[in-house]
């Protein structure tokens, strides 16, 4: 795409992570939530023991080609204190402007998130994510890259209250011809409005990711909604602000779950 993760690399706009990508830092709580909705992630892995599970739709929007995912399905596991393993399988789609639709298994995506810096009254906590694409998508039906690729991003996040900002960057190594290798950057806001909703504003860009494509940037508005301590919604859509005109969307349902504590499920 997290190029999103799960799109072909030949898109535009790179929605990958990071959105798929992305597991977000989510705690078996009503507390702010990073990562999904957003492209833009953070350095939070989930808690020892406990798990995310995704079923999540993420897709992008061009005068001529519609394509994402329906569903994907995202897991993310805390194996060790400050350590998340990550595992994104794609039932990707293309609908290219005169070209016939496809439909099928797209490129699966692998990662670990270690924090290696906890957050302070002074210092935010630092995180980093790398993330490879296997590609399992086929290439010609436009719904894989056709080549491994690589992302080795660094994330931070600082919270003030009910304000809880991250984002940072990092490299894309996107092998093919005519591909370049790219950059990314994102930075995300994010307020716990109650205890159950959490609205949040993202922008991102991204260098060029081919020989003949411009750079790229994003806004999204997003939120997320928790229908317990356990289920969750989690939306987001929004513009391009720079190169070729189009729109993404993100709809997830997210049930995290880990071992019983005392005074019940965390």
């Amino acid at each position: 795409m997290r190029g999103n993760i799960l799109f072909p690399s030949r898109l535009p706009v790179a929605i990958r992570r990071l959105l798929l990508g992305a597991g977000g830092a989510v705690i078996l709580a009503a507390v702010a939530h990073a990562g999904p909705p957003y492209i833009t992630d953070d350095p939070e892995p989930v808690e020892y023991r406990h798990w995310e599970v995704y079923l999540a739709s993420v897709t992008q929007h061009t005068p001529d080609d519609f394509t994402g995912t329906l569903p994907h399905l995202e897991i993310n596991y805390g194996v060790v204190p400050d350590v998340q393993l990550h595992l994104i399988v794609p039932e990707a789609f293309d609908a290219a402007a005169g070209e016939p639709r496809n439909h099928g298994l797209g490129d699966i995506e692998l990662g670990v998130k270690y924090r290696f810096l906890k957050e302070t009254d002074a210092l935010p906590q630092i995180g980093i994510f790398p993330l490879v694409e296997l590609p399992t998508g086929d290439e010609n039906k436009r719904l894989g890259s056709g080549h491994t690729q690589l992302f080795l991003p660094v994330w931070m996040q600082k919270s003030w209250g009910k304000f809880t900002t991250y984002g940072g960057g990092g490299y894309w190594i996107t092998p093919g011809t005519g591909n370049r290798n790219s950059w990314f950057a994102g930075w995300l806001g994010q307020y716990q409005l109650t205890k159950s909703f959490a609205p949040g504003m993202e922008i991102y860009y991204r260098t060029a990711q081919a020989v003949d494509a411009t750079p790229t940037a994003q806004i999204n508005f997003g939120f997320v909604c928790d229908l317990s301590n356990n289920y969750h919604i989690l939306a987001s859509a929004g513009p391009a602000i720079h190169g070729p005109h189009g729109y993404q969307t993100y709809l997830a349902f997210q049930w995290t779950f880990g071992p019983e504590e005392k005074g019940g499920t965390k």
